[in-house]
C-alpha cells in the first residue's frame, strides 16, 4: 500500500515538473495571463463593477446582490469582458450602451434622467403644497351650529340613554 502511494506521488511530481519545464522553455514575448474565477484581483473588479450595475429584474438591487437569472448573466458578461482585458469603464460603457442609463445603480444627471433625479423632490413639493392648501381651506370653514334638537339628541347619546323617538319605535 505504501509503495503504491509513493509511486503515485513520484509520478505526480514528475508530471508537474515536466509541465513546468515545458512552460519555462516557451517564455513568450507577452505573458498570456487571463483572469480566472480564482484570481483575487479579477474577483475584486467583478465585485466593484457588479456593485455599480442595477439588476434589471429586481431594480432595487445591484447585480452583485441579486440572484435573478439576468443578473447572473450580466455578472458572467462582466467576467468575460475582464478576461478579454477590458477596463472597468469600458465594461460599464458596454452595459450602458446595451441597457441604457437605467442599468447604472447611480445614473448620471442629464436630460434623459432628469425626472429620475428631480421626481422625488417634485413629488414632495406637490404633497406639501396639497397639505398646506387643505389646512388653509379648513381654517376658512366656519363651524356648523347645531339646532336645539341636535344638541339634545347628542347629550342623550353621550349619557347613554336612547332618544325618545327610538324608544317609541320599539
Amino acid at each position: 500500500m505504501m509503495k503504491k502511494f509513493l509511486l503515485a506521488l513520484f509520478f505526480t511530481a514528475f508530471a508537474l515538473t515536466g509541465v513546468h519545464a515545458q512552460t519555462a522553455q516557451q517564455s513568450p514575448a507577452q505573458p498570456d495571463v487571463k483572469p480566472t474565477i480564482l484570481d483575487p484581483v479579477a474577483n475584486k473588479r467583478v465585485a466593484e463593477i457588479s456593485a455599480q450595475l442595477r439588476c434589471l429584474v429586481c431594480q432595487n438591487q445591484s447585480i452583485a446582490d441579486s440572484n435573478a437569472e439576468l443578473a447572473m448573466d450580466l455578472k458572467k458578461q462582466v467576467v468575460k469582458q475582464i478576461a478579454e482585458g477590458k477596463t472597468n469603464q469600458q465594461i460599464i460603457d458596454f452595459m450602458v450602451d446595451r441597457y441604457g442609463d437605467f442599468v447604472l445603480y447611480n445614473p448620471p444627471f442629464k436630460m434623459s434622467t432628469l425626472l429620475l433625479w428631480l421626481g422625488p423632490i417634485l413629488f414632495l413639493v406637490l404633497a406639501l403644497g396639497g397639505l398646506f392648501y387643505t389646512m388653509a381651506k379648513r381654517k376658512k370653514l366656519k363651524p356648523v351650529e347645531l339646532t336645539a334638537e341636535q344638541k339634545r339628541r347628542a347629550e342623550e347619546l353621550l349619557r347613554g340613554t336612547e332618544p325618545a323617538k327610538r324608544r317609541d319605535a320599539k
